[in-house]
């Protein structure tokens, strides 16, 4: 696959990438036992755990900005998407809300210098387009794209990184698979993406705005 192919490097949203099977079994709690929980920027490991689960555009973002060769702790990229409202915390329940788009493309515009846009009513036959700007395509799918033998129950609800694109196939990094497998550079076929593709998500330039 060559049509708009962009090179980034792989992060799970767990530290450590085997962290998805835990987690679906078992919650957020799951998380607790990340050894390397410490790494995300969190300050504790309940922190991690809270957030970890709420963070897959932020994965997709620190895969972009290593692409350019900065490396950011993914919690670390949660705190200041929050600044700009991009998730809103609720401390009386401890819940997270976001990815809200249109906060995060003004932070990702203003700290890293990065041309961003929300994408709606995208077809993914209109996807190997986008990438062919050099920008990298940040997707709303369901999260069970992990497994593509299944029927999703619905669409969008989890970010996935989109590196390539033709009419026939999509490339992309899943922040939450499960195996290798389902990580870095799953290939899928456009009529299976499709069927987990809510038709909307970020596209964002690799250079920076000048």
């Amino acid at each position: 696959m060559s049509n708009g192919a962009l090179k980034a490097p792989y992060f799970s949203q767990w530290e450590t990438a085997s962290m998805t099977i835990p987690v679906l079994t078992e919650g957020s709690p799951a998380l607790l036992n990340d050894p390397l929980w410490p790494d995300s920027g969190a300050e504790t490991a309940e922190e991690y755990a809270r957030w970890a689960v709420n963070i897959c555009g932020m994965a997709c973002l620190k895969m972009i900005l290593a692409a350019r060769g900065e490396i950011h702790r993914t919690i670390d990229l949660a705190r200041g998407c929050t600044a700009f409202g991009g998730y809103v915390v609720n401390e009386a329940d401890q819940s997270i809300r976001g990815l809200i788009y249109a906060p995060f493309v003004a932070f990702v515009a203003e700290t890293f210098g990065l041309k961003a846009a929300t994408i709606i009513n995208l077809s993914v036959a209109d996807i190997p387009a986008m990438l062919e700007e050099n920008t990298f395509f940040i997707a709303s799918v369901n999260s069970q794209i992990r497994w593509p033998d299944h029927e999703p129950p619905s669409k969008g609800g989890h970010l996935v990184l989109v590196t390539a694109a033709t009419s026939e196939s999509i490339r992309f990094h899943n922040p939450s698979g499960h195996d290798e497998n389902s990580q870095a550079d799953v290939v899928l076929l456009a009529a299976t993406f499709d069927r987990c593709f809510a038709n909307r998500g970020i596209a964002i330039a690799l250079e920076r705005q000048v």
